[in-house]
């Protein structure tokens, strides 16, 4: 299985076409917030289950904060993370994944790209495929792979 993860487009979709055109097929794409109002265009762009949450950005929304769902058997809980102060570090993240049982947990808001594992948790955060906020400031997503054991396994790439 191949997953699609972004965040913070902001309503500007072109690097999102770029990506969706290189990476397809595409079995799932996860939107991790601030999407300010192209969930629609988003979800019919993908062609494929789609899963996005609010961001703080995304004003009068009816998209979910967060979600949990699995896939071929690892938890994965997705917030934007703002709840969460990640701009001020992932503690109250991770403690909240832990409590939740998530073995991978997602989220955006910074606009700069992590990966890493943590207390056996992998905590992930793609950056942003529009406007990103990093040293260098190179437009980020990543893509996770699914094996039949179920083993994800993780890539940072570039627009």
């Amino acid at each position: 299985m191949k997953i699609l993860i972004v965040s913070d487009t902001h309503k500007a979709h072109v690097s999102l076409e770029q990506v969706l055109e290189r990476e397809k097929p595409i079995d799932m794409l996860i939107h991790l917030g601030d999407v300010e109002g192209g969930a629609d265009y988003i979800e019919a762009l993908a062609d494929c289950p789609v899963h996005i949450v609010a961001g703080n950005n995304d004003y009068f929304s009816d998209l979910p904060q967060e979600e949990e769902f699995v896939v071929e058997g690892n938890h994965i809980f997705i917030t934007h993370g703002h709840y969460y102060y990640v701009s001020m570090g992932e503690s109250d993240l991770l403690k909240e994944a832990k409590g939740r049982d998530a073995d991978v947990v997602m989220y955006g808001h910074t606009h700069k790209p992590s990966l890493h594992e943590e207390d056996g948790v992998t905590i992930l955060n793609p950056g942003s495929i529009s406007y990103p906020r990093q040293s260098g400031r190179q437009k980020t997503y990543m893509i996770m792979e699914i094996d039949a054991s179920g083993m994800p396994e993780i890539e940072l790439k570039y627009v």
